[in-house]
């Protein structure tokens, strides 16, 4: 009869949660480009900058079991206030490879498009503040995502679009 609690308390151990495990195994840039219009026009004179910034993430499964890829796309292009002539535009994508166990299936997406993201991105802040100041302009220190309410916009934006598609 001793070896019923024993049973029962390693079959509660199985049936409990277990926490979830995430690791960085890699972060690296896929791809990268800087073009300093400004020096190849020449423009001359005091100008004041106006900087868009567009920002995408995209995740995939890996071959091996447990790990994803989450890469984030940023193109950010300067253009001159007055006259709207580019200045420069740097497109860069900052990728991390990802180890996830542990984690229910309906809440992986959402965690590879939040959390996943929010781990690499001061890396990529630090990539764009070094490249635009080594490109000869001040460096640009990007102003820190939500990853949260992107994510909602991009799942928003998707439904919305369903029900365009849905015949009446």
């Amino acid at each position: 009869m001793a070896k019923k609690p024993i049973e029962s308390a390693k079959n509660e151990e199985e049936a409990a949660p277990q926490p979830v495990k995430m690791q960085v195994l890699a972060q690296y840039i896929r791809d990268m480009s800087f073009e300093n219009i400004l020096a190849q026009k020449g423009i001359s004179g005091e100008v004041q900058p106006e900087i868009n910034v567009q920002v995408n993430i995209d995740g995939n499964k890996r071959p091996i079991e447990h790990q994803y890829e989450v890469i984030i796309k940023a193109k950010i292009l300067s253009k001159t206030k007055e006259k709207g002539e580019p200045m420069f535009l740097l497109e860069v994508e900052y990728g991390g490879i990802f180890h996830v166990e542990n984690l229910p299936d309906e809440q992986l997406h959402p965690y590879l498009m939040i959390e996943c993201p929010r781990m690499i991105f001061p890396f990529l802040r630090r990539i764009v503040s070094d490249v635009t100041r080594d490109g000869g302009f001040p460096p640009l220190n990007l102003d820190t995502i939500d990853f949260m309410a992107l994510y909602r916009n991009e799942v928003q934006r998707r439904v919305a679009e369903k029900e365009k598609e849905k015949p009446n």
